[in-house]
């Protein structure tokens, strides 16, 4: 440790790009390391650190549709409970078919950021959980809205209209792009699976593998591609903000774990929380793979609220 650094004084800026979609099981599997990785660096970086999502879109507006939707959602189904079986991450007993497109669902989380980062977390959490809890992919804009209205925070008149304007899918437009310019090192990627990040033909193109992360600071550029545990993520960090400072152990009370996060996985409780265990007035939803545990709020029924949130406690 340097002397600054032993001073406290050291706080090198470190910007983290995460490639994801919103319907990738793997980025779904690795919300929890992720959402630990935030709230450690956040902890000793504070705001030097800047998260920066680019939405890959998984499933293209101009994929030719299946000959056999059912088949395809069959097959699609088993790769999601074969990844969830790796991940611990809860997945659909059954998935009523494979997302049409990721641009509905990647547009509107785009969208969210203009309302702040506490509301896009949430949206985005939300469009995951249509997939991998309902097995119904919010893939077209009504859905996307029966998605996420009651969001904490989420002004839906304005979510719908930043959604649909032109500089979004400009924006979404700019993300498919650079998702299809991976690092020289990922394209001869060789690793260990389950999931080793080598980036993945698509095309004419190649793109990054979701999720993968790339931190930018003093200490250079680090790429982690791929399903990984939290220790790749941290030394990464360490690496790109040219420090050898440990981010600090963090766990949450799950009290406030579940405020933050309002829902919470069996691996994130497992993960995030000092009790691992959730509070006992926290909603138990059974999926195909473990439980997911709603705020009490998150499951109540509101005026505004559809069936596409109520399916989740029903």
């Amino acid at each position: 440790m340097t002397p600054a650094e032993a001073r406290g004084a050291y706080r090198p800026a470190l910007d983290i790009t995460e490639y994801t979609d919103p319907v990738c099981p793997w980025a779904w599997g690795s919300e929890p390391v992720f959402r630990l990785l935030r709230l450690r660096l956040g902890h000793q970086l504070g705001d030097a650190v800047r998260w920066r999502r680019v939405f890959g879109i998984l499933f293209d507006d101009d994929e030719d549709p299946a000959p056999d939707p059912d088949a395809e959602a069959r097959w699609y189904e088993r790769f999601t409970h074969d990844v969830g079986s790796h991940t611990g991450a809860p997945y659909a007993p059954r998935l009523h078919r494979v997302a049409r497109s990721s641009w509905p669902a990647s547009l509107a989380a785009k969208a969210a950021e203009a309302q702040g980062p506490e509301v896009a977390e949430r949206v985005l959490r939300r469009l995951r959980e249509t997939m991998f809890v309902l097995g119904r992919p919010a893939d077209t804009p009504e859905g996307v809205l029966a998605a996420v209205r009651g969001v904490p925070g989420l002004d839906v008149h304005r979510l719908r209209e930043d959604a649909a304007a032109p500089a979004t899918r400009d924006g979404v437009r700019a993300d498919w792009a650079e998702t299809r310019r991976p690092l020289p090192e990922v394209v001869d990627l060789e690793a260990p699976g389950p999931h080793p990040g080598r980036a993945k033909e698509a095309g004419d193109h190649w793109r990054y593998a979701l999720p993968t992360l790339v931190l930018d600071g003093p200490g250079g550029r680090v790429c982690v591609p791929g399903w990984r545990p939290l220790e790749s993520y941290l030394e990464a960090a360490r690496t790109a903000a040219g420090t050898t400072a440990q981010a600090p152990p963090v766990r949450l009370p799950a009290r406030e774990a579940l405020e933050r996060w309002r829902t919470l996985t069996g691996p994130e409780v497992a993960l995030l929380t000092r009790e691992s265990a959730p509070p006992a007035d926290a909603v138990r939803v059974d999926t195909g793979h473990g439980p997911l545990w709603l705020h009490p709020a998150e499951s109540a029924p509101a005026a505004d609220e559809t069936a596409g949130r109520q399916g989740l406690v029903q």
